[in-house]
């Protein structure tokens, strides 16, 4: 994870002045990592810094926050009587837009304590701006780094009816995925659609396979048995990551038919999965988003996908 620029601006927007409180430092046990981070406002909140006494303390510490930046050490189990028994070191900063507008898109580098920026700082933002190189999120003599967050995995929803709908319920949260999602009307999805997603309302969907990166991941799930099966026909012929379809073992059964004659060859009709998620979990539409959820996260799978991209 990184400094998430988007989730900052769209909290400013729409609150105006933000405080920012991330983890600069651990020493031990911690609930979580370096660079996890919240936004508190004067009547709400987003993101987490672990929960618990440590969270609420710092959230309540934020909306009383009288300076523009501030580093504090906590231990967690003699102050705060948490369990995890290390020390966590925050880092509250206070953003409107004036203050948001001076920030890099690349990495972003300020004093936790004031002082000039030490030459260790300099060398990794230019290796970051020049060679591509993003730094772990990390405290460098009294100054906080971090790359700005960047999703790294594609995601397209094909399909806005209730299975598509809970499933970008349940995925677009999650930090690294940039979704796009896609139906063939505007009046297919709701009103308001979760930030970090794409909708594309489209007449022709699958004329838009083609512009899919060939290492995006594809979930299809239209209305449509023959809209499914003509995705599934130009995703085959493009490439891709990962490609899942909701239905039975009769509707695959009868699509790996109907592939085939289309001239696929079985070995690559076999990269398309069907049926998705858990039919342990049951029909309904958030029992089956979880059960694609946790496949798309498994980190099994996730090994498996490198390895057939990398083949």
């Amino acid at each position: 994870m990184g400094f998430d620029l988007e989730a900052l601006r769209e909290a400013v927007k729409t609150h105006g002045t933000v405080v920012r409180v991330v983890i600069a430092g651990i020493k031990g046990s911690s609930p979580r990592e370096v660079g996890a981070a919240m936004l508190v406002w004067k009547d709400g909140q987003s993101g987490t810094i672990g929960g618990g006494t440590l969270e609420y303390q710092a959230t309540e510490a934020a909306r009383s926050q009288t300076t523009a930046t501030r580093l504090t050490h906590h231990a967690l189990g003699p102050d705060m009587g948490q369990c995890c028994g290390g020390a966590v070191s925050l880092l509250s900063e206070v953003f409107d837009h004036e203050a948001l507008n001076a920030l890099d898109d690349t990495v972003i580098a300020r004093s936790a304590s004031g002082g000039e920026m030490p030459l260790s700082v300099k060398r990794r933002l230019a290796a970051a701006r020049g060679q591509g190189v993003a730094p772990e999120p990390q405290l460098i003599e009294g100054w906080m780094v971090e790359p700005v967050h960047k999703p790294t995995r594609n995601l397209w929803i094909w399909g806005a009816g209730h299975v598509g709908r809970a499933l970008v319920d349940v995925l677009s949260p999650l930090p690294d995925l940039a979704i796009t999602w896609v139906d063939t009307g505007p009046e297919r999805f709701p009103d308001v659609v979760p930030t970090g997603v794409t909708p594309v309302p489209t007449a022709k969907p699958a004329e838009l396979v083609r512009h899919a990166p060939t290492d995006a991941e594809h979930l299809v799930l239209t209305y449509s048995h023959n809209l499914d099966l003509e995705l599934c026909n130009r995703l085959l012929s493009h490439n891709f990551l990962f490609a899942g379809l909701i239905g039975s073992a009769t509707k695959w059964a009868r699509f790996r038919s109907r592939l085939a004659a289309l001239g696929h060859p079985p070995e690559r009709i076999s990269r398309i999965t069907c049926p998705i998620g858990d039919p342990g979990l049951g029909k309904h539409p958030q029992m089956i988003a979880v059960g694609v959820a946790a496949q798309l996260l498994h980190p099994a799978r996730q090994n498996e996908l490198k390895k057939d991209l990398s083949a």
